[in-house]
């Protein structure tokens, strides 16, 4: 990883805030979510992208019916009919 040179602390209630210039050139919108996980010694947070329950793929998924479906596998599904 390559460091920004950017510091932030972390308040009272755990938080910080991810600079605009950041957030802008990652695609992270307000209300965005994002995934938080451990790798080594690192946390890394990555803007949230939903994968099929299907093939796993997180390439134009839509919701449907609360499940996350990739255009695919419902163009798959529309014929088996």
């Amino acid at each position: 990883m390559k460091s920004t040179g950017i510091i932030r602390k972390i308040d009272e209630l755990g938080r910080f805030v991810i600079p605009m210039e950041m957030r802008n050139k990652l695609g992270i919108s307000n209300n965005d979510s994002l995934e938080i996980y451990v790798e080594g010694t690192s946390i890394v947070l990555r803007k949230y992208q939903p994968d099929c329950v299907f093939c796993g793929s997180s390439k134009n998924v839509v919701s449907y019916k609360g499940k996350n479906v990739c255009e695919k596998c419902l163009g798959e599904m529309r014929n088996l009919k």
